[in-house]
C-alpha cells in the first residue's frame, strides 16, 4: 500500500471520527464494540489498493457504507454466538433477601446448578468468571493475572456466559 493511501484514509477517519463513533454507539450494545468496529473500519479501508481508492467518487459515503456493513456483520455474529450479559441478570434471585423455606430451597437448588455449570466450563472461562464475580476483579486485573489481553478476557466472559445460559436453559 502506498503511503498516500494510508494518509488519505487516516485523515478521512480523523475528520469523521466523532460521527463514526456516534454511528456505532447508536447501533451496538456495548461501547467497546463500537470502538472495535471503528478500528475495523480503518483496517478494511487500508486493504483497499491505492488504484481502487481513486475510483471512489464519495469517500465519506464509502466510509459509512463500510461502517454499515460492519454493523450488519456484528449483528449476525451476536445473533449466532449470543450476547454478553451480566451474571446478575441471569440469576437475580440468588441475591434476593431471605424468604420462605421453599424460596431458600429453590435458591439452594439454583446455586447447585450454577456451581455444576461452572465446573463444566473450560478452565480459563471458569477462572475468569470466578475472578470477576467472586473476587470482584476488573478485566484489566484479570488480564494481568492470566497474562492475556483485556479483549481476550471479554471473550472468555462472553463464552462462559453463553455456555452457562445454554446449560441453565435446560432446567427451565
Amino acid at each position: 500500500m502506498k503511503p498516500d493511501n494510508r494518509t488519505f484514509w487516516a485523515r478521512m477517519l480523523a475528520t469523521h471520527q466523532a460521527a463514526l463513533a456516534g454511528f456505532f454507539r447508536r447501533r451496538v450494545a456495548h461501547p467497546w464494540d463500537a470502538q472495535d468496529l471503528a478500528q475495523e473500519v480503518y483496517v478494511r479501508l487500508l486493504r483497499i489498493d491505492s488504484g481502487e481508492s481513486g475510483n471512489i467518487a464519495n469517500p465519506e459515503a464509502y466510509l459509512f457504507t463500510v461502517a454499515s456493513n460492519l454493523v450488519k456483520e456484528h449483528a449476525v455474529l451476536q445473533k449466532r454466538y449470543g450476547r454478553g450479559v451480566d451474571i446478575t441478570q441471569m440469576l437475580p434471585e440468588l441475591e434476593a433477601p431471605q424468604g420462605s423455606a421453599e424460596d431458600e430451597a429453590e435458591r439452594d437448588y439454583r446455586r447447585q446448578r450454577v456451581a455444576a455449570m461452572l465446573d463444566r466450563l473450560p478452565p480459563r472461562c471458569k477462572a475468569v468468571m470466578l475472578m470477576q464475580h467472586r473476587d470482584g476483579m476488573s478485566y484489566e486485573e484479570i488480564a494481568l493475572q492470566l497474562g492475556v489481553s483485556t479483549h481476550m478476557v471479554k471473550k472468555y466472559v462472553v463464552k462462559a456466559l453463553a455456555l452457562c445460559r445454554r446449560g441453565l436453559a435446560r432446567y427451565e
